[in-house]
């Protein structure tokens, strides 16, 4: 496992498998962010495929986008939504990286016209030797708690010295017992922010 297993997961969440099994339907999903609108094409068989999941919306509503040039990356991308909003500034760099070729597809297709650069990959398509200003992740919980500890002991290393990692996690499906992970291994661990269910932890270098 390079970060996010790259073959096909046992789960009923087809999103979690590199080539989805389920028919491929795709709708339109819209959002508003800061006076911009979004307007996206999502479908079955990614992570929420049919709208704004709650948790990325918060995690967008409650932070702000960076206001500098900078590499970012979007952890578990999905179609795209925190990718289309990094990309806004034409001096971004972003990331999005996902597992799912169907969602990278997607993303691709709705970042295209984005200002910023956006490189759409897999986990072992992203060079060792690029490193990130901030990392925006809905993390996906529902993998297991083994393989989300690998996915961030992979990816939270690659932090620049002064980087930060945003991180929504539902309270109930464990934000609080991952922020005392996180802390164990000497990250320092901030709530930045709850809303309607969820947490978004701040993570940075000690």
């Amino acid at each position: 496992m390079v970060g996010m297993s790259e073959g096909p997961v046992e789960q009923p969440e087809h999103y979690f498998s590199e080539r989805p099994a389920v028919g491929d339907r795709e709708r339109v999903v819209e959002f508003e962010l800061d006076g911009v609108g979004y307007e996206l094409t999502a479908s079955t068989g990614v992570f929420s495929g049919t709208r704004l999941d709650p948790g990325t919306s918060v995690l967008l509503r409650k932070v702000v986008p960076p206001d500098a040039a900078g590499v970012f990356l979007d952890l578990g991308c999905g179609y795209g939504p925190i990718s289309a909003v990094l990309a806004r500034r034409p001096d971004a760099e972003v990331w999005a990286v996902d597992v799912n070729r169907r969602a990278l597809e997607l993303t691709r297709r709705n970042t295209d016209r984005s200002p910023g650069t956006v490189h759409v990959a897999t986990p072992r398509e992203v060079p060792e030797a690029v490193r990130f200003d901030e990392i925006w992740s809905n993390p996906p919980i529902k993998v297991g708690k083994a393989a989300l500890h690998e996915l961030l002991a992979t990816w939270l290393p690659r932090l620049t010295d002064d980087g930060v990692a945003w991180l929504v996690v539902s309270k109930h499906l464990g934000a609080d017992s991952l922020s005392r992970w996180l802390a164990d291994r000497d990250w320092s661990v901030e709530k930045h922010a709850s809303a309607k269910g969820f947490r978004i932890l701040r993570v940075s270098r000690t």
